[in-house]
C-alpha cells in the first residue's frame, strides 16, 4: 500500500523562499556540483532527476530512507523523479571500504529487486504532472557487448581519475585489494546518468555523500559525451551525537521491511533518539514544518523527560514507513505491556515483537499455577519469593493482578492461543509460551 498520502507537503512552507533553502535548513546537502546553479535550476521549472538502489539485500534500510524522503521533497516542489533499482550493478556490488562483496545469484537479484521496487514506490507519486517513473538499469546493460561497452562508455574514463575514488583508494591499500568486476562499478552507474539523461533529460543525480566519486562518475561522462554540464547532490552521513554509527538497532541495520525489523522495533528504534538528536531527525526523517520542528526542540531544551520530540519523531517516521494503523498499533502495545492498555486487543506478531526481548520461557499446560509461572519465569528466585510477590499485591498476569498464590490460570485466559504476559510490580516483565 501506497504511503504517499502520510508524506505532507511543505514546499510551500512560508520560512523558505525555494526547495533549495529547505534542503539545506534540513541538512540534506553535503556536498554538490554548484549550489548556485542548482538552487536556480530547482526554482525554476520542474526538471527529472533520479535517485539509485541496489539490490544487495531484500530490503531497503534507513540510510536509503534518507534518499527516499529527499526524492519526495523534490518531488513535492513539482520536480519528475525516476527511481533506478539496479538490476545490474546490484550483480556487480558497489565497492565496500574493507572487503570484496559476496555476489549474489541472478534469480536472488532479480526477486531482490521487485521488493526494492515496492518500497521505493511507497514514498512517490506516480500520478499527475510529475508522476515519478520506475527504471533498471538492466534493460539497458544486458543487451550492451563487452566491446560495445568498452569502445562506446569505457574510453571516457581515465585510470587515474578511477583510482582516487575514495571506496576504490581504501580497497587498494587493504589486504584483500579490489577486483575488476568491483572496480568497473563506478563505469555502470556514469552510464546509467548518461542513459537516463538520453531517455529523459535527467539533469540531477541524488545520494550519500560516500558515492560521490560515483555520482561525479555520471556527471564527468556527460560532460565528455554530450558536452552537457549536469548535476549531484550528496547528502551527508548521519551519525550520532556521540560518535557511533546511526542506522543500527542492537547492532543490526534498521530495515524497512517489516519481516526483516518489526513495527514496534522501528518505533523503539526512533523513540530511544538521544536529545541530542532528536531535532536533527526531524528535520532530515519528518515532513513537519520549520515551526513545528523548532517548537519540538523548545519542548526537548525545557522538558526533556517528556520526550516529546522523540515520541513525535517515532510516530512520524513509523508512519511514513509502516502506514498510520501499524503506528497506531505499536502505541497500543507499548502502552498495554505496562498496564495501560488491554492486550487482548494487540495482534499476534505485534505482540510477538513488543515481548521479542523481555525474559521468556515456554512450559506444558499442566504449569499454569501463578507461582510456578513466577518461578518459570525468571520473576521470582523461588516460590516462597513468587508467594510474597503474590500477596504483596505485586502479581499481574496479562495486566490482572492475581492475589490467590493458590490461582491456576484457564487456558482461555492465553493471548491467541498460547501466552501470557507476567508482571512483577510496575516494570519487570517477562512472557510465558505454552506448549499445546
Amino acid at each position: 500500500m501506497s504511503h504517499v498520502n502520510n508524506l505532507e507537503s511543505q514546499h510551500n512552507d512560508p520560512a523558505f523562499a525555494n526547495i533549495w533553502q529547505e534542503l539545506t535548513w534540513r541538512g540534506l546537502v553535503h556536498v554538490s556540483t554548484d549550489e548556485t546553479e542548482l538552487e536556480k535550476l530547482l526554482a525554476g521549472d520542474p526538471i527529472t532527476y533520479y535517485c539509485g538502489f541496489d539490490p544487495t539485500a531484500p530490503s531497503l534500510h534507513l540510510g536509503n530512507l534518507v534518499q527516499l524522503l529527499l526524492m519526495r521533497r523534490l518531488q513535492l516542489a513539482g520536480h519528475k523523479p525516476l527511481g533506478l533499482v539496479g538490476g545490474s550493478t546490484g550483480l556487480i556490488g558497489d565497492p565496500r571500504p574493507t572487503a570484496e562483496r559476496t555476489l549474489n545469484t541472478k534469480d536472488t537479484v532479480a526477486e531482490w529487486v521487485g521488493y526494492l521496487q515496492g518500497q521505493v514506490r511507497r514514498f512517490l507519486s506516480f500520478e499527475g504532472d510529475n508522476a515519478a517513473r520506475m527504471v533498471n538499469n538492466l534493460d539497458w546493460t544486458a543487451p550492451l557487448s563487452a566491446i560495445d561497452f568498452l569502445r562506446e562508455i569505457g574510453k571516457h574514463f581515465r585510470v587515474g581519475t578511477m583510482l582516487r575514488k575514495d571506496a576504490v583508494a581504501s580497497r587498494l591499500h587493504s589486504d584483500e585489494g579490489i577486483s575488476y568486476t568491483e572496480f568497473s562499478y563506478q563505469i555502470l552507474q556514469g552510464m546509467d546518468y548518461l542513459q537516463l539523461f538520453h531517455d529523459y533529460n535527467c539533469v540531477l543525480q541524488t545520494g550519500g555523500s560516500d558515492q560521490w566519486g560515483n555520482l561525479t562518475s555520471g556527471t564527468e561522462l556527460i560532460r565528455k559525451v554530450e558536452g552537457k554540464s549536469v548535476h549531484a547532490l550528496g547528502t551527508p552521513l548521519i551519525t550520532n551525537s556521540d560518535g557511533t554509527k546511526f542506522g543500527k538497532s542492537e547492532g543490526n541495520a534498521v530495515w524497512l521491511d517489516p519481516d526483516m525489523c518489526s513495527p514496534y522495533t522501528f518505533y523503539q528504534f526512533w523513540l530511544n533518539t538521544a536529545d541530542a538528536d532528536v531535532v536533527d531527525r526531524l528535520k532530515v526523517f519528518t515532513f513537519l514544518s520549520r515551526a513545528e520542528i523548532e517548537a519540538l526542540g523548545e519542548a526537548v531544551a525545557e522538558r526533556p523527560f517528556a520526550r516529546e520530540g522523540q515520541k513525535k519523531l517515532a510516530y512520524e517516521v513509523t508512519s511514513l514507513v509502516h502506514g498510520v494503523d501499524a503506528t497506531e498499533k505499536v502505541i497500543a502495545a507499548s502502552a498495554a505491556l505496562f498496564g495501560n492498555g488491554d492486550l487482548t486487543v494487540l495482534d499476534e506478531r505485534t505482540l510477538e515483537a513488543a515481548t521479542a526481548e523481555l525474559p521468556s520461557a515456554t512450559i506444558n499446560a499442566d504449569g499454569l499455577g501463578i507461582i510456578d509461572l513466577l518461578v518459570a519465569s525468571g520473576l521470582s528466585e523461588s516460590k516462597s519469593a513468587a508467594r510474597r510477590t503474590v500477596g504483596e499485591g505485586g502479581a499481574y498476569v496479562n495486566n490482572t493482578k492475581v492475589s490467590d498464590p493458590d490461582a491456576v490460570i484457564a487456558r482461555d485466559e492465553l493471548l491467541h492461543g498460547r501466552y501470557l504476559l507476567l508482571r512483577r510490580g510496575k516494570k519487570n516483565l517477562a512472557t510465558i509460551e505454552v506448549s499445546a
